[in-house]
């Protein structure tokens, strides 16, 4: 087994930018609850000591602090994403739009669900224009992401991005947001208009921060389910490609690389989406339908990164140490072939995850990292 002979930083960059690494990446997406049973059972006290001990290349991620208004209700400023704008961690209480939000507890991890939907009764633009006040990227400092960085300089850094069709589904719920594509086109385009806005210009300021500095930012929309698409091709390029292309041409633009996050079998829209410009897409549930691996290295593997690829429905949570072994090297050999894939579990590691499966999934990767570069 080789020792690494770059930082984390340069060994993503090699990969995005296909050029020579000395191992394939390796990234680290687990529930808070996993994350605490990984730092008992290793002995580390800290998350970064953690990355260390398994030779993680984990992206360290700026964001700006909240400075805005409190809105007069129940409101922790520091739960919500930059980004989108939703609540993300905290217990009960609203986000940036008014959304309510509540702590469920799944039995594999603590999840915050949004339980009212601000936008969810209203019908026509103007009783929205009337009603809301939409959030401004005025709202955030800026000025303390350069601190974000130091004694970072060896880590990627992964700022901004956009996932505005998440946040229009908590704005009116999910049903009601699929019945808008079709009914109330208006009010979808109007919406979206304005939270990609929103994300654009915070993204920009980030970047403005630090130029140059940042190597990924997520422009991401859950677009499939477990076996087709959630939407139409024909949906999908009228409401939301041309406003992701305008964040990605930022993206690149300011010189960093899109990874886009795309849940489930998105293979009807992936040409799509690289024709858009995305760089590397996550997660890779190869157990989807028209996900099969060996087909996306060969049919994309020229023009996309790949991301992820270690089931985390069935193989990390249920299968065997061995198991997981050989799925760590079948994704090296065939996502990894040549270069242009960083390690990763498809998405979120559950508690009910073993130790040892998650362990092994590092260990390989270190172990065979090199192997079919």
């Amino acid at each position: 087994m080789q020792k690494d002979t770059m930082t984390s930083r340069e060994r993503w960059l090699a990969v995005l930018q296909r050029t020579k690494s000395d191992r394939v990446p390796m990234d680290y997406w687990a529930t808070s609850e996993t994350t605490q049973i990984l730092l008992k059972h290793l002995g580390c006290e800290t998350e970064k000591e953690l990355y260390h001990r398994l030779h993680i290349d984990k992206p360290v991620t700026v964001r700006p602090r909240y400075r805005g208004p409190s809105f007069g209700r129940y409101f922790d400023p520091g739960s919500n994403d930059p980004v989108t704008g939703l609540a993300v961690s905290a217990g009960t209480g609203n986000d940036l739009f008014g959304n309510t939000y509540r702590a469920v507890d799944y039995g594999t991890g603590m999840y915050v669900e949004c339980i009212d939907h601000a936008l969810s009764h209203f019908h026509t633009v103007e009783e929205i224009e009337k009603h809301v006040t939409w959030p401004s990227a005025d709202w955030w400092d800026y000025s303390i992401i350069p601190s974000q960085i130091k004694g970072n300089e060896d880590s990627p850094i992964r700022g901004g991005g956009s996932e505005p069709f998440l946040v229009y589904k908590y704005l009116r719920g999910d049903e009601q947001a699929a019945v808008d594509l079709v009914e109330n086109p208006e009010l979808v385009h109007h919406c979206l208009d304005k939270l990609f806005e929103y994300s654009y210009q915070l993204t920009l300021r980030i970047y403005e921060q630090i130029p140059g500095k940042v190597t990924i930012t997520y422009v991401a929309e859950d677009l499939g389910a477990q076996d087709n698409l959630l939407y139409s091709p024909a949906v999908i390029r009228e409401f939301l490609l041309p406003r992701m292309k305008r964040m990605i041409d930022l993206v690149h633009e300011s010189g960093a690389f899109v990874v886009h996050h795309d849940d489930g079998a998105i293979r009807k829209i992936l040409p799509d989406l690289i024709e858009i410009g995305i760089d590397a897409l996550n997660p890779v549930q190869w157990r989807c339908s028209g996900m099969d691996r060996e087909e996306l290295k060969r049919e994309f593997g020229d023009v996309l990164i790949f991301h992820g690829g270690v089931d985390n429905q069935h193989t990390l949570p249920f299968g065997s140490v061995e198991e997981v072994r050989k799925e760590v090297i079948d994704n090296l050999r065939l996502l990894g072939q040549g270069g242009g894939y960083i390690l990763s579990p498809c998405h979120n590691m559950q508690s009910i995850t073993p130790v040892q499966n998650i362990v092994t999934l590092y260990e390989t990767g270190y172990e065979y990292g090199a192997s079919f570069l």
